[in-house]
């Protein structure tokens, strides 16, 4: 299985360069948050294109359903958090098999479950506001439609943010604690 996850030596060789020429006495933790942001970036792509799909084509939000986004927002964030595990598993932490994967998979869950809460606490307080920020800055020139995945999409830019920080330190350091 981890063949088929491999990244190619060339991207995993600029990752491990700029650890080493920037990562001070702890390259090697740079080097493994540079390869959790980029599995994170996949993520990323997944849940805010499913999140969309979703949104557009499956719940039609319309302006004001903040729990259709919030619904949408889940599944998507669900989605890449499977995928999220697979990649840390077999690239960011390979050396980490010390645990059997269905005991590091609950971990991870159960982080990722605190990394949703946040999330969501993050779209709730943001989405309303940042959709009226959107509708200011538009001034009419656009579907209040628009405007309200506009707005979602910013606050789920945000809480993304929040969300791969807290991941990352809480894995480091209890999912992923038995490598040096």
């Amino acid at each position: 299985m981890s063949e088929s996850l491999s990244v190619t030596p060339e991207r995993d060789g600029i990752i491990r360069r700029v650890s080493i020429r920037f990562g001070g006495s702890k390259p090697k933790e740079l080097e493994r948050f540079l390869k959790f942001a980029v599995v994170g970036t996949i993520g990323a792509a997944i849940d805010l294109g499913l999140t969309n799909l979703l949104m557009h084509f499956v719940f039609h939000v319309r302006e004001g359903d903040n729990a259709l986004v919030m619904l949408a927002a889940g599944i998507g964030f669900v989605v890449a958090v499977c995928s999220n595990f697979i990649w840390n598993r077999y690239w960011t932490y390979p050396e980490s098999r010390s645990r059997a994967i269905i005991v590091q998979l609950a971990q991870f869950f159960v982080v990722n479950v605190f990394g949703l809460v946040i999330r969501e606490i993050v779209l709730a307080v943001l989405t309303t506001p940042l959709t009226a920020l959107v509708k200011r800055a538009a001034g009419g020139s656009m579907a209040s439609d628009l405007q309200a995945q506009i707005g979602a999409n910013l606050a789920i830019m945000v809480a993304l943010v929040i969300v791969m920080l807290w991941n990352f330190f809480v894995n480091r350091y209890w999912t992923y604690n038995d490598v040096q």
